[in-house]
């Protein structure tokens, strides 16, 4: 039983697990030509389920955002768990180098023919759900059946999108906010998560009932791997975003949907997909691929 395991070994066994699922067929992007992987190898980090930084987010997102105790409540409601019994498993999935390329070329050209390449759009409706969602609820099965209680948040029922007078749109559980809390990035001009691997990733968390050593977060500042923010310069996103959704103010998020609602039937009429994409604020850009190094002098 995986229960037995010393809080390391747990880890090393998650981490291979989370690695061998990316090495299977499923992580695939859909690309016509034949089977292309639709995500890099995969970063995980870990944070602990009584991390003061929880309770922070009910002040930074709002007070609907939960806590790791609060989801893992809402699938163990016989049975809920202190905070200092869980942990949480958070991972990055890194676009291709073939997908950022796509992406880039297509955020070069002029803002009033600039729309999602099909590598990146194809990642955005189906990687997303056939990769990444599928990996979150292939943990939590797979821990659940080694004898260790999990729950993957984003994929519970009652998990839902907030409206935010402050950030217009937020949700109940964020993702890219649990791989913050487990020292795996921090946020940019354009709210995206700067990680190691850099903007262009997705990311997915799972609420375990098991002691892990929680990865150290490797800057104090949420926005510290942000060169806008840090050093007043760069600020490239802005020129990459077609309908001037970022300036210095931040990220206006209707201009934003706006543009998303716009993407839909250009993805349908290319690429027979039926939903929306951008992204075009996440490559070319220093911060595209890597946490990119502050200026000298």
């Amino acid at each position: 039983m995986l229960s037995s395991l010393p809080p390391d070994a747990l880890f090393s066994w998650i981490t291979n697990a989370v690695a061998a699922f990316m090495q299977s067929p499923v992580n695939d992007l859909g690309m016509p030509g034949g089977p292309e992987s639709g995500f890099d190898p995969p970063l995980l980090g870990c944070a602990a389920g009584d991390d003061s930084i929880w309770e922070s987010y009910k002040e930074a997102v709002g007070p609907y955002h939960w806590t790791p105790a609060e989801a893992f409540a809402l699938a163990y409601p016989d049975d809920p768990a202190r905070p200092s019994e869980l942990s949480v498993i958070s991972w990055v999935l890194p676009q291709t180098k073939l997908t950022r390329e796509d992406h880039r070329k297509a955020s070069k050209l002029p803002a009033e023919v600039r729309m999602p390449s099909e590598r990146w759009s194809r990642n955005r409706v189906l990687a997303e759900p056939r990769v990444n969602a599928v990996l979150l609820r292939h943990m939590q099965e797979l821990l659940r059946e080694s004898g260790v209680q999990a729950v993957a948040p984003t994929q519970l029922e009652a998990w839902s999108g907030m409206p935010s007078e402050r950030f217009v749109f937020s949700s109940t559980w964020s993702e890219r906010h649990a791989a913050h809390a487990a020292g795996l990035g921090t946020f940019g001009l354009s709210d995206g998560l700067i990680t190691p691997a850099g903007k262009a990733m997705r990311t997915g968390a799972v609420v375990l009932r098991a002691k892990l050593p929680p990865t150290p977060r490797p800057y104090t500042k949420h926005q510290e791997y942000c060169l806008f923010h840090t050093s007043d310069v760069c600020g490239k996103c802005i020129e990459r975003c077609p309908v001037g959704a970022l300036s210095p103010r931040g990220h206006d998020k209707k201009l934003c949907k706006e543009f998303l609602d716009r993407t839909t039937p250009y993805l349908k009429e290319h690429w027979g997909l039926d939903g929306y994409a951008c992204g075009l604020c996440q490559v070319g850009v220093p911060c595209e691929a890597r946490i990119p190094a502050a200026p000298h002098g």
